[in-house]
C-alpha cells in the first residue's frame, strides 16, 4: 500500500499544480464554466484518491470544497473573489496535509477550522450582502429534471491489482439515484486458471437521476484506463415511471438488457410527451430523433501514451547513458590504434546508437518551464495584492524545456527576480498615473531556445534602475571607493553584489540585501550567465541564459601545452590556423583576419606557460554577447562528445572551468567556460 500511496501523492502535487493554474484562469474569467467543472473534477480526483489511499483528512476536507463548486456548476452560487481565495488557500492547506509529518498537526487543524468556516459561510450564503455577487438562481429554478441512462462497466482483469475495488464503483454509481443493476459472470475462467487478484465480474446498470452526465463520469474518473465504461443517455425521464418498461428490467444473470425495446418505449413514451404540448414540440422531437448523439463511448485503448517515471530512474538512465558515452570514447580510441576495418565500423555503428540513445535519454529529462509558470503566477498574485499593486503577469514561451536540474536550480532565482520587480520596479498606482502610465503594472516571462541555450528574461513596465542612485548606495555601504568611474552599465551590475539593496526599509518581501547575487551565484552554479538592462522610468529586463543539459555536451576537444581541453560547440562560430609569430606581434591582441579585426586571449600567456608553442597555431572565434572574439590553443584534436563531471575541491574557485570529462584513454579533460574566461581574462588585463 506504501507504493499506492506515494503514487498518490505524486498525482496530488500534480492535481493542485492543475488548481492553481484553473484558479488563476478563472479568476479572470468567472463566468466559464469549463474551468469550474475542471475545479470540481481535481476536488473530486482529490477527495477519491484520499479516500481510496488512506488520506481521509484530505478527503473529507476536499469534499466541502467540492459541494461548494457543485453548486456553481449548478449555477446555484456565483464565484467570488472570496471563493478563490479560500481555495488557493485550501490548495497551500492540502499541500501542507500532503506534506506533514506530524510535527503540523496542530497548525494544520487550526487552519482548517479556519477555512471550514469561511466555507460554511458562502455554503449558508452569509457571504451575499454584496448584490453583484450572490446566488445565480434559485433552487427550484436550478434543479435539473430526471433522466435515464444506460451504463456498462466492463473493468479490465489487472484492476484490482491498482487498488481499485470495482465494488466500490458500483455502490457510488447506483448512490445517484433508481437504479437496476445487470451482473455478469460469464468471463470468470475454471478454477485450474482462476487468479485471486484478477477482476471478472462486469456489469450493466439502468439509471435514473437528477444528477448531471457528468456526475456518472466523475464516478470513474480513477479508473478511465482500467475499464471500458459506455454511457448512454435512453430517455430525457424517469425510466421507471414508464409501465411498459419494468418487465424489460428483470432479466437473467448473463443476459443483457434488451436495450432496443427499452429505447422504443422511451421513444414511444417522448412522442405522447410530445403532442401534449405544441410549445415543446420542436424540443421534443429534436431528443427523440438525436438520441445516438448522446452516447458518451470513452472506451481507452489498450496502449498507454504516457507513464510516470521515478526522477531517481532518469538520474540513473542518464547516469548509464553518461558511462556508456565514456566507454565508447575508449572504443574509438582502441579501433583507431589497431586500424581493424570490420572493428571500425562496428565502433562507428555503436557511436552512432550512443549518440541517439543519448539524445533520446536526455529528451526524456526535459521538462517545460510551464512546470514553474503556475507558480509564479501565484507569486505574482499574492505578493501584489500585499503591496496594494495591481500587476499583471505573462508568460511567453512557456513550452520552452529544460533540464529537469536547471529546473529546479533556476526556481529559486527567479523567484527572487519576480520578488525584486513587484517590490522594486513596479510603482504605485499613483506614482505610475503620475508618469502618465496606466494604473496597472506588467511583468512579462519570456523563454526561447537561442541556439544550444536557454534565455529566460523577465521584464517589467516599472520605475527602471537609476544608475546614479545604485552608485551612491554602493559608496554609503563601501561597496566601492567614492571616486569609482563607472559607467552606466557597470553601475547597474552593482545590484549583483553581495549586500547591496537599494530599499530604504527591511520588508517581507525584499531589503535584506540576499537577493540579487543570490540570483547570480546560483544561475552561475548551473553554469548560467544573468545580465540586466534597464531604462530609467520604462522599466527592467532581467535576462538569464542557460545550457540545455548540465550533464553531456558536444564539445571541440583542444589541446594546450600538454593538457587537453574542451571548448563546448554551441559557442564556436569559426576556426583559423594562424602562424605563431602573427599572434606574439599582434597589437594590444587584436588580429586581422580575412580583412577583419578580431580581439583574442591567448591562453599560453593567460596559463602562465613558459615552454614553446607550436610554429601554427588554432585561433577559435567565440561568441560572446553581441562579438565574436578569438581564444589561441595549440592546435584542434576534433569533435567530442564531454560527460561533464563536477570538479573537486581543487578547482572549487576556478569559475573559469565549468566541469571535466574523462577521454577514452583515462585522462582527464577541463572544460572551459568561454563567457567566463573572456570575462575574468578581462579584468586581470585591466588592473
Amino acid at each position: 500500500m506504501d507504493n499506492f500511496q506515494k503514487k498518490f501523492l505524486e498525482e496530488a502535487s500534480d492535481l493542485i499544480n492543475q488548481l492553481e493554474q484553473a484558479l488563476l484562469t478563472l479568476e479572470q474569467d468567472t463566468q466559464n464554466p469549463e474551468l469550474v467543472d475542471s475545479i470540481f473534477r481535481i476536488m473530486h480526483s482529490l477527495k477519491g484518491g484520499g479516500g481510496m489511499f488512506g488520506f481521509d483528512n484530505i478527503s473529507s476536507y476536499t469534499h466541502k470544497l467540492e459541494n461548494m463548486y457543485d453548486l456553481v456548476r449548478q449555477k446555484k452560487l456565483k464565484v467570488t473573489r472570496e471563493m478563490l481565495d479560500i481555495t488557493f488557500e485550501s490548495a497551500d492547506h492540502i499541500t501542507s496535509m500532503l506534506n506533514d509529518d506530524g510535527t503540523k498537526s496542530n497548525e494544520i487543524k487550526r487552519n482548517e477550522e479556519i477555512l471550514n468556516r469561511r466555507i460554511d459561510a458562502i455554503l449558508d450564503g452569509d457571504n451575499f450582502s454584496d448584490t453583484s455577487f450572490g446566488p445565480a438562481e434559485s433552487l427550484e429554478q436550478t434543479v435539473s429534471g430526471v433522466k435515464s441512462y444506460y451504463v456498462k462497466v466492463k473493468p479490465y482483469e489487472h484492476i484490482q491489482r491498482n487498488g481499485t475495488n470495482p465494488f466500490f464503483l458500483i455502490d457510488e454509481l447506483v448512490g445517484l439515484g433508481k437504479h437496476k443493476v445487470n451482473i455478469f459472470y460469464s468471463n470468470i475462467p475454471d478454477f485450474e486458471n482462476f487468479v485471486l487478484d484478477d477482476s471478472y465480474l462486469w456489469w450493466e446498470i439502468i439509471l435514473s437521476t437528477d444528477k448531471e452526465e457528468d456526475a456518472i463520469k466523475d464516478v470513474f474518473i480513477f479508473v478511465e484506463d482500467d475499464c471500458e465504461i459506455v454511457i448512454q443517455r435512453i430517455s430525457e425521464s424517469d425510466i421507471f415511471e414508464m409501465p411498459k418498461v419494468a418487465p424489460l428490467l428483470d432479466c437473467r444473470q448473463d443476459f443483457p438488457f434488451d436495450l432496443d425495446k427499452i429505447k422504443a418505449i422511451c421513444q414511444e413514451e417522448a412522442v405522447k410527451e410530445k403532442e401534449k404540448s405544441e410549445a415543446e414540440n420542436s424540443e421534443n422531437k429534436a431528443k427523440v430523433n438525436s438520441g445516438d448523439e448522446h452516447i458518451k463511448k470513452f472506451t481507452k485503448e489498450s496502449s498507454i501514451s504516457g507513464i510516470r517515471v521515478a526522477s531517481e530512474k532518469i538520474d540513473d538512465l542518464m547516469n548509464l547513458v553518461s558511462e556508456l558515452i565514456t566507454t565508447q570514447a575508449g572504443l574509438n580510441l582502441y579501433a583507431e590504434r589497431n586500424k581493424d576495418a570490420e572493428l571500425t565500423r562496428i565502433t562507428e555503428n555503436l557511436e552512432n546508437i550512443s549518440r541517439q540513445l543519448r539524445d533520446t535519454a536526455f529528451s526524456i529529462t526535459l521538462i517545460p518551464i510551464d512546470y514553474l509558470v503556475v507558480r509564479f503566477r501565484r507569486l505574482v498574485r499574492d505578493l501584489s495584492r500585499e503591496v496594494g499593486k495591481e500587476i499583471e503577469f505573462e508568460a511567453r514561451g512557456a513550452e520552452t524545456e529544460l533540464d529537469k536540474t536547471l529546473i529546479e536550480g533556476i526556481s529559486e532565482p527567479l523567484m527572487h527576480i519576480l520578488r525584486n520587480s513587484i517590490d522594486h520596479g513596479i510603482e504605485s498606482a499613483a506614482e505610475r498615473m503620475a508618469a502618465g502610465k496606466t494604473p496597472g503594472g506588467k511583468i512579462i516571462l519570456q523563454a526561447y531556445y537561442s541556439g544550444s541555450q536557454v534565455v529566460i528574461a523577465v521584464t517589467d513596465d516599472g520605475a527602471g534602475m537609476d544608475p546614479k542612485k545604485i552608485k551612491r548606495k554602493a559608496i554609503e555601504k563601501g561597496l566601492i571607493a567614492a571616486d569609482s568611474q563607472l559607467s552606466d552599465k557597470e553601475a547597474i551590475d552593482l545590484i549583483f553584489m553581495p549586500g547591496f539593496s537599494t530599499s530604504e526599509k527591511v520588508t517581507n518581501i525584499s531589503g535584506r540585501g540576499v537577493g540579487m547575487d543570490v540570483v547570480k551565484r546560483k544561475v552561475s552554479d548551473i553554469r548560467g550567465t544573468v545580465q540586466v538592462s534597464s531604462s530609467l522610468g520604462e522599466g527592467t529586463t532581467i535576462t538569464i541564459k542557460l545550457p540545455l543539459t548540465l550533464s553531456i555536451i558536444d564539445g571541440m576537444l583542444v589541446r594546450i601545452a600538454d593538457v587537453d581541453y574542451i571548448i563546448p560547440l554551441s559557442v564556436i562560430d569559426t576556426i583559423f590556423a594562424v602562424e605563431h609569430e602573427k599572434i606574439v606581434s599582434a597589437f594590444q591582441n587584436v588580429i586581422n583576419i580575412e580583412g577583419s579585426q578580431y580581439p583574442f586571449y591567448y591562453l599560453r600567456d593567460e596559463f602562465g606557460l613558459t615552454d614553446s608553442a607550436p610554429a601554427k597555431e588554432e585561433i577559435i572565434m567565440v561568441k560572446y554577447e553581441d562579438r565574436k572574439i578569438g581564444i589561441v590553443v595549440d592546435n584542434i584534436t576534433g569533435e567530442y562528445q564531454a560527460v561533464l563531471k563536477p570538479l573537486g575541491k581543487l578547482y572549487r574557485n576556478q569559475d573559469i572551468f565549468s566541469g571535466a570529462s574523462i577521454l577514452g584513454d583515462g585522462t582527464v579533460a577541463l572544460v572551459l567556460d568561454t563567457h567566463k574566461v573572456i570575462n575574468q581574462f578581462t579584468k586581470y588585463n585591466e588592473l
